[in-house]
């Protein structure tokens, strides 16, 4: 694909789908995660198997009874986690033949699955291979050991290493690399050691991830708390982190992977097909623990969008628990997401496709927020597009928040 761009769909009816399949487990629980995934004996994967095939089973007679359309062909699809390489290769096989006698995969797929280094078997790799995975995403979070290990991590920088030269053996070279600026422990010095060996990687895809301090994981109720374990007290400042992001951005630069979205950078022509179908408002269903589906009303009358989420209690989800929230987002909850997702990617927002969707008089609001926002160094307005400034991404849940509540 090209370089992208932050198109305002109008119409997606007619659209491919993108499917997003979570699977929840790992083999420990890192630190800063506030993801509902968790440790779960090997025994519970094949019940979780089992209900996922089933969700693909039912997905169109849900769709049906919902009002809303669900494209059967299938364009990108994410295995995401957890770890779902911790799945054994025969669960992965019957997992990919229920998605093909449910769905028609088209040819050129985007199909990625995120990986934990380190737990990547021999028969694993050979099974994502056959069945045609073609995307891998790594969670390395830094290549340096100590930092890694502090935060649960359970892989070494040479494990690491080891694992992208074997996908590569595989025929999966289509690989990313996360890395978190702002982990206990870290430093300048250790943050561009991590950089520099991300680059002589030579990965076409990276993203970089600053600290989220929450109360969702354990080293951010630590961190808010005052306290000292996971290393708390060395996590660095906000100021810390906001350099590293900067010096980050600078040197993948430099060694060809450009910044297209807050978080993501690649070689040209790169990006995560599946990502930016997010960001782009694009429809996807979501399948399994803790996952979000978005799409569109068949009757387009209102202009409604469906967004649903699973339940994020295992016990629950392999009893068969139904999806826990719905929520019908109207032409103006529309208008603000495509602010606030648009705005996302550095191609930025064009004025005139946001005009063209939703109208003039819904859009004006906006562009008087875009003004002020402006005026503070936090947008860049040429006319035609808004963009995030460097300040501005630093700051981009400020920026967003002014986006909601319009009216």
């Amino acid at each position: 694909m090209g370089r992208c761009r932050a198109t305002i769909v109008k119409d997606m009816s007619s659209d491919a789908l993108g499917l997003y399949i979570s699977i929840p487990f790992c083999r420990s629980k890192c630190t800063y995660c506030n993801f509902a995934s968790g440790v779960y004996p090997a025994s519970v994967h094949t019940s979780y198997v089992d209900r996922l095939i089933e969700d693909m089973a039912s997905a169109s007679a849900w769709a049906a009874r919902m009002g809303v359309e669900l494209p059967r062909r299938v364009d990108t699809v994410y295995l995401g986690g957890g770890t779902p390489s911790l799945l054994a290769p025969e669960l992965l096989t019957r997992l990919f033949a229920a998605m093909r006698a449910e769905f028609d995969l088209a040819p050129e797929a985007e199909i990625t699955v995120e990986c934990a280094p380190g737990q990547l078997g021999e028969l694993t790799l050979k099974a994502l291979a056959t069945e045609g995975v073609n995307r891998v995403s790594l969670g390395v979070q830094s290549f340096i050991d100590r930092e890694a290990k502090s935060c649960g991590r359970l892989h070494t920088r040479a494990v690491a290493l080891d694992d992208i030269a074997r996908l590569r053996s595989a025929g999966i070279a289509n690989l990313n690399v996360d890395l978190i600026a702002g982990l206990a422990g870290q430093s300048f010095a250790s943050w561009e050691e991590s950089l520099a060996e991300l680059i002589a990687t030579a990965v076409p895809h990276a993203s970089i991830y600053m600290l989220e301090v929450d109360e969702d994981s354990r080293l951010g109720r630590e961190v808010l708390g005052g306290g000292a374990r996971y290393h708390a007290e060395l996590v660095p400042s906000d100021d810390a982190v906001a350099q590293m992001y900067s010096v980050a951005i600078a040197r993948l630069k430099l060694a060809g992977l450009t910044q297209y979205e807050i978080s993501n950078f690649c070689q040209p022509g790169m990006e995560s097909r599946h990502n930016l179908r997010y960001w782009q408002r694009r429809p996807y269903l979501g399948l399994g623990l803790d996952a979000s589906s978005m799409l569109r009303e068949t009757s387009p009358a209102e202009n409604r969008v469906l967004r649903a989420t699973t339940t994020a209690d295992l016990k629950a989800y392999l009893a068969g628990a139904p999806l826990v929230e719905t929520a019908w987002l109207t032409p103006a909850r529309q208008h603000e997401e495509a602010w606030f997702l648009g705005l996302r990617l550095n191609a930025g927002v064009e004025i005139a496709a946001v005009e063209r969707e939703f109208g003039r008089a819904m859009a004006a609001p906006a562009i008087e927020a875009v003004a002020r926002l402006a005026e503070a160094g936090l947008l860049a307005f040429d006319g035609k597009t808004v963009r995030l400034t460097a300040r501005g991404q630093l700051l981009s849940n400020d920026v967003f928040q002014k986006f909601l509540d319009l009216e």
